[in-house]
């Protein structure tokens, strides 16, 4: 099997104005102040004494 790639995809701009005029053609709906946030925020990680358990004799181990 065998894949036809182009190079247009994996050229990396060659100066600031060729980023500039690259990134200017990324559409409007795709910019970062129109993405849509979040649906919900993860709780932050917290550690509970059955984790604590698990790797309570992890110094043995080591």
């Amino acid at each position: 099997m065998s894949f036809v790639t182009t190079s247009a995809y994996h050229l990396e701009p060659e100066s600031i104005g060729e980023l500039i005029a690259d990134c200017a053609g990324i559409p409007s709906s795709l910019q970062a102040e129109n993405l849509p946030l979040p649906r919900q925020i993860a709780p932050p990680w917290t550690v509970d004494e059955h984790c604590l358990a698990q790797v309570a004799d992890l110094d043995a181990y080591v």
